[in-house]
Formats: structure tokens, C-alpha cells, sequence
């Protein structure tokens, strides 16, 4: 599509793609109570959306008194990936957005995630959209440093050969859209004003200029958007 403005789209996964939020922080909530963390699940989204469990340990640590092995985290993702695999379903209009954006771009579109690539994997898997971002799944988990930190976003850009500049970035979280545009890369904010994501104003308040309620209206977003001329 030659007028499209963008040369490539790279989207965030969890919150996007699919709508796993409620179910990752119904398992997280329960292992956390476990161990003594009397959190509810509506509190649990407010602390861990948009962040790794890994990168949250010492919170947890020092919420509970219990000292974190590699062995709980193991069972967090069995627990939570037993979970997505029998619950998982995707966000009402994401593959359709997807694979328009995929042919629009002509296949230059990536996942990037804050999550790890077996989780990520199962869920495109899971709705059907494997196909569409075969070989372009890029996790911040793999890197030094995952969202905020643009690293994931960048790395996606370069494998797919893009400035940076030229990409649009899909995001729900204030935590991804923070590493969207400090890859300097233009974010559009997901926001369907429930606690699954983050708020419209919060995505306004990190800098994020395009805030969207409907994945449906993803597409003609993208096409349209031109830059603003200063």
C-alpha cells in the first residue's frame, strides 16, 4: 500500500493481541495469597500490569517475608499457561486489525512483548495468529533490559530492517508506551476503559497523542494518521 504512512507496526501482545490480563493476575493473585499477600485481583492488575512477575520479586519479597526460587516461578507459568490455554480469548477485533496492518505493511509487522516468548507464542497460537508474525516475535525477557526501556521495540525495528521512526507501535500499558516512544517510534494507546489497561489519560499523561477504545478503528488510525507539522 503505497500511501500507508508507516513501514512497519509492531505490536504489544498482552492487552492487545489478546485479552489475558484477568486471567495471568487471577492465577498471579492466588499464588500471591498463597504466600501470604491477602491481595485481590482487581489490586494485583493495579501493581502488575505492564510489568514482568520476574522483575517484581523483591516487591513480592518484601510484601510477603518469603524468600522467591526459581522453582515458584516455574510454577507461576505452568499455573498461568494451563490458565491461557483453557481461558484465553483474543481482543474483539485484534487479528482482523492485525492482518490488514500485515498486508498494509507488506508483512513488515512484529510482536514485541514484555512477557516471555513461550507465553507469547501460546497465545498467537491460541487465537489463531501465529502465522501472521512467524519468525517476528521478539521478548524483553531475552534482553538486558525489558519496558520501559525500548530495547524489544528497537530490536523488532532492526530485524525487520525499519527506522524506528517509520514504525507505529500498538500498546495498552503506560509501562509499553514509554519504551514505544523512547524507541522514538509513534504509539497508539489502546484504551477500553476498563482495569485490564491502562487509562486514557495515563497513556496521555506519558506522551502518547493517539488513544483508541476500539481495535476495530485500528487501521483506518494508522492509515490516516499523518504527522503533525510544528
Amino acid at each position: 500500500m503505497t500511501d500507508f504512512p508507516f513501514d512497519a507496526v509492531l505490536f504489544d501482545c498482552d492487552g492487545v493481541l489478546v485479552d489475558s490480563e484477568p486471567i495471568t493476575n487471577r492465577v498471579l493473585t492466588q499464588m500471591l495469597n498463597e504466600i501470604g499477600w491477602p491481595i485481590s485481583t482487581d489490586e494485583c492488575m493495579r501493581i502488575f500490569i505492564g510489568k514482568a512477575v520476574k522483575d517484581e520479586i523483591m516487591l513480592i519479597e518484601e510484601r510477603t517475608g518469603v524468600r522467591l526460587d526459581a522453582d515458584w516461578m516455574a510454577q507461576f507459568h505452568e499455573r498461568r499457561n494451563n490458565a491461557l490455554d483453557q481461558d484465553l480469548v483474543e481482543i474483539p477485533g485484534a487479528p482482523q486489525a492485525a492482518r490488514w496492518l500485515h498486508d498494509a505493511v507488506g508483512g513488515r509487522v512484529a510482536v514485541a512483548s514484555g512477557a516471555d516468548r513461550r507465553k507469547v507464542e501460546l497465545q498467537l497460537n491460541k487465537i489463531g495468529l501465529a502465522d501472521c508474525f512467524n519468525g517476528r516475535v521478539f521478548s524483553g525477557q531475552e534482553l538486558a533490559r525489558s519496558k520501559p526501556f525500548p530495547d524489544v521495540y528497537l530490536t523488532a525495528a532492526m530485524a525487520l530492517g525499519v527506522d524506528p521512526a517509520r514504525c507505529a507501535i500498538v500498546e495498552d500499558t503506560t509501562t509499553g508506551a514509554t519504551a514505544g516512544l523512547a524507541a522514538g517510534a509513534t504509539v497508539f494507546g489502546y484504551s477500553p476503559d476498563n482495569t485490564a489497561h491502562s487509562s486514557a489519560d495515563a497513556l496521555r499523561a506519558v506522551g502518547v497523542q493517539h488513544v483508541f477504545a476500539n481495535m476495530s478503528e485500528l487501521p483506518a488510525l494508522l492509515k490516516q494518521w499523518r504527522p503533525t507539522v510544528s
